[in-house]
């Protein structure tokens, strides 16, 4: 028989798994007792048997993304639309010293396990843990890599925790120059039964022969632990000029957690005899390299599969000497993560020659479509496309449509003649060049914006880079530029509304191409025209086109809509202080902010700034908080400097924090926590 505490537990259980629900049973007798059990153990069985991705866990945060599925979403509800106005700072932990010279833009995810903050800092990328209720330092440690290359030196966005039974938990960290570290997570000490005292040195066993103290490879993202093997990925150079093709493979790696030996190994551009080879035609699987996971990884435990949002192959904007749709490049991938066999994938783009990489880790979402459940993924893109699928098969949730796209005249060159288009969601952001979406809030201005667009060439979404001529135009407009819609920070879903919050930019960005045999062995690299699209992009350093510049959309995935679409933020200081808009209330704008959202059980948190990856017009020192359904502004406070990292949540003592990563010109980086006054 069940007493009071079991019915109260219970009873609590089923409150937060369905809080709108007005269940209510008898509590009083025996025989009451029995009846509520009964009761509440067939309304729990009436939940979805799919495991849904319920964000962060009894109040901790083990993943980069909050869980495995990266939905950046808590359960989480002691600050709510009632009491978020009061939240303050209570703590401030600095990474001025941990580094040779202070890093700006600091873009961590702390991690929190145990009352225990996990994180990176300073551009050795020195692993700190830290008092998650008092910000005191509680250890640190750095590797000493001497010279060795770095071609991502910066502090990294995190760590990957891993424990099983028996065993003490660890650490896992990828530095910049490239070695697999695994820390005990207690005191920071290497393993010493790990690699080589603890370290494994991921230049070797690349699948090439490469220099192992200057190769131009690295990561900035943690791995990601499945099971006990854990998944490495890579990240090379920015491709728009490389010198040659000849670079490494960004091959994808599972390691042992338990001796740190290689398990498998991922060719994301494949060999001889594997899928996808004939893909790469003329042989230019031999020398092409990239075709990385730089980007953070996506797991799900339960079916055992890791998702891949993998780049394109050597040079961004450039394909002629990797004719061919070139697999896995800017694909989303799931593999069998013990084995490292690919399960099923899905290219987002053919050819790739618009630097339109997966840029942020996949979403994992429990949906119900068209009274269907289905454990889907969900790929946000540069180009603002959201690509969803069934995470068990690849199969797509709604029809995605191959449709044909403009084609280049580029010498050497040979475009995919169509495109994948989803059908659904709707793009969340701008595609495309539309004349009639330039600037006009003057007729000066609209006619400046015109005549920039007579100087270069501009069309629909995939129109081709193209070559800077002396007497034309000088390059291609892109929108989305290269940086993207969206970008590293991605989204977060609300498992309980199917509800997929992004936060984009308008940037567009001007892709020439010219032959430059000085610079490159290449026939073409990236080039800058006569144009230059200084300040905003357009007329007097404005943008060139009209608001809104950012926007935060909600996605709802169980529909396949959009719920609702927000201006992110007011006008940037540079508009409203224009002299051309004297006079001229150009209201809400938005800025092109990528600060990174956080979704708890009563709000959508989203900050201003997202470092080097904002465009101009970004930054500010806001955090808001938002209604969850509607995108109301519910409160706005500020922080010490721009939000840099992505923000994250936990309870510790009783008292939820929210902790986020700022930094901004002349602000080392730090990491600020957030909570109610402490009653």
């Amino acid at each position: 028989m069940a007493g009071s505490e079991t019915y109260s537990e219970l009873e609590q259980a089923v409150r937060a798994r369905f809080p709108s629900s007005t269940m209510t049973l008898p509590k009083t007798g025996a025989a009451a007792a029995t009846l509520r059990l009964a009761a509440l153990a067939a309304f729990l069985s009436l939940t979805p048997t799919a495991s849904a991705q319920q964000g962060a866990a009894n109040g901790e945060w083990r993943h980069y993304g909050g869980d495995a599925g990266s939905t950046r979403y808590s359960p989480l509800a002691q600050i709510d639309a009632g009491n978020v106005a009061e939240l303050e700072v209570v703590w401030r932990w600095k990474s001025d010293n941990y580094g040779p010279r202070p890093e700006f833009n600091y873009r961590p995810t702390p991690l929190m396990v145990d009352g225990i903050l996990y994180a990176t800092a300073g551009y050795r990328r020195t692993v700190v843990a830290i008092d998650a209720g008092t910000g005191e330092t509680l250890w640190t440690y750095r590797l000493d890599e001497g010279d060795r290359s770095a071609p991502r030196r910066n502090s990294g966005r995190g760590v990957a925790w891993w424990e099983s039974d028996g065993m003490p938990p660890r650490i896992f960290l990828v530095t910049p120059g490239f070695h697999l570290v695994a820390l005990d997570a207690a005191s920071g000490v290497p393993v010493a039964d790990f690699g080589d005292e603890g370290v494994v040195d991921l230049r070797r066993q690349l699948g090439r022969e490469v220099d192992l103290e200057r190769a131009p490879i690295g990561s900035s993202s943690p791995p990601v632990v499945v099971g006990n093997v854990v998944v490495v990925g890579a990240a090379l150079p920015a491709g728009g000029a490389p010198r040659s093709a000849e670079m490494p493979p960004g091959n994808v790696r599972g390691y042992d957690a338990l001796t740190g030996d290689l398990v498998w190994t991922f060719h994301t551009i494949p060999q001889p005899g594997e899928y996808g080879n004939d893909t790469w035609e003329d042989g230019s699987w031999e020398y092409t390299g990239n075709a990385a996971v730089w980007p953070p990884f996506t797991a799900d435990p339960e079916l055992g599969y890791v998702y891949l949002p993998v780049e394109a192959g050597t040079h961004d904007y450039y394909g002629g000497h990797r004719p061919g749709d070139n697999l896995f490049s800017q694909s989303i991938v799931a593999l069998d993560a013990a084995t490292g066999e690919r399960v099923w994938h899905f290219q987002t783009v053919h050819h790739g020659i618009w630097d339109y990489d997966p840029p942020t880790a996949p979403i994992l979402a429990d949906l119900t479509v068209d009274g269907r459940r289905i454990p889907a993924v969900a790929q946000l893109t540069k180009q603002t496309f959201t690509f969803v699928f069934d995470r068990r098969t690849g199969e797509p949730v709604w029809p995605i449509e191959e449709r044909p796209v403009p084609q280049t005249d580029v010498p050497g060159e040979t475009t995919s003649p169509t495109q994948p288009f989803p059908t659904r969601p709707p793009p969340f952001d701008r595609q495309g060049v539309d004349p009639a979406e330039l600037i006009d809030f003057t007729p000066e201005l609209r006619a400046e914006a015109e005549e920039i667009l007579t100087q270069l060439r501009h069309g629909p979404l995939y129109t081709p880079p193209s070559l800077v001529l002396e007497d034309g135009t000088q390059g291609t407009l892109m929108v989305p530029g290269s940086l993207g819609g969206v970008n590293w920070p991605g989204g977060a879903l609300d498992p309980e509304t199917g509800y997929l919050y992004v936060q984009s930019a308008t940037a567009p960005s001007v892709i020439g191409l010219a032959n430059v045999p000085e610079v490159s062995e290449m026939d073409y690299i990236q080039s800058r025209g006569r144009v230059r699209l200084r300040g905003g992009g357009g007329p007097q350093g404005l943008p060139l086109f009209k608001p809104p510049w950012g926007r935060i959309t909600a996605i709802d995935l169980n529909a396949g809509e959009i719920a609702w679409q927000v201006p992110n933020g007011d006008a940037p200081d540079y508009v409203k202080n224009h002299p051309a808009l004297e006079g001229i209330d150009v209201g809400r704008t938005g800025r092109p902010d990528r600060g990174g959202l956080l979704v708890t059980g009563t709000l959508l948190f989203a900050g201003e700034g997202g470092g080097m990856y904002a465009a101009f017009g970004s930054g500010g020192n806001k955090l808001r908080a938002h209604d969850k359904a509607t995108g109301e502004i519910v409160a706005e406070f500020e922080l010490p400097a721009n939000q840099t990292g992505l923000p994250m949540t936990y309870m510790h003592d009783g008292r939820q924090f929210i902790v986020v990563a700022v930094g901004a010109r002349g602000h080392p980086g730090e990491l600020v926590a957030l909570a109610l006054p402490d009653r």
